[in-house]
């Protein structure tokens, strides 16, 4: 019973994560959406890299994909790289404090971006608008949040 429990506030915290990257906002505010999946991502592979695999990465990336209408493989391909990566780093990045790990979160989504307008620029002609990297901001603003509350919710539901 525990280990569905386990996955269960596993899932849901999936969930909230798609909801909260389609969730409609004013244009004016949709440049600065924090990078959720990616968040998540990492808070889950670095806190229990034996539960969240690169397996689950490659399907929230399909799951984006087809909610944002991306090209089907873009997020995938990045969020399974993002997840190997943690998971053979994620002793070394527990060690890290709570900055450098925000460090480590910006430069993660930093890539995120760069990688996903190389990829929808060479398959067709597009133009870089100046809000395009607000989202690294607001997402390493409120990561070290984020990280305290998804702590909080692992500690009281007691995932492991």
């Amino acid at each position: 019973m525990s280990l569905l429990r386990n996955y269960q506030v596993i899932y849901m915290s999936f969930f909230f994560g798609l909801i909260c990257a389609i969730f409609p906002l004013p244009i004016i505010f949709n440049a600065f959406r924090p990078d959720w999946m990616i968040l998540i991502i990492f808070y889950w592979v670095l806190a229990l890299p034996h539960r969240v695999s690169i397996t689950h990465a490659f399907f929230l990336g399909l799951l984006v994909d087809i909610l944002l209408g991306a090209r089907l493989g873009m997020h995938s391909l990045l969020f399974s790289v993002f997840a190997y990566v943690i998971s053979i780093n994620y002793q070394r990045i527990r060690c890290f404090t709570l900055m450098q790990t925000t460090f480590l979160v910006g430069v993660f989504i930093l890539i995120s971006k760069l990688s996903l307008y190389w990829l929808a620029s060479s398959m067709q002609e597009i133009v870089l608008h100046k809000y395009y990297f607000w989202s690294i901001f607001t997402s390493m603003l409120i990561w070290p949040w984020f990280f305290l509350f998804m702590r909080a919710v692992r500690i009281r539901f007691k995932v492991v």
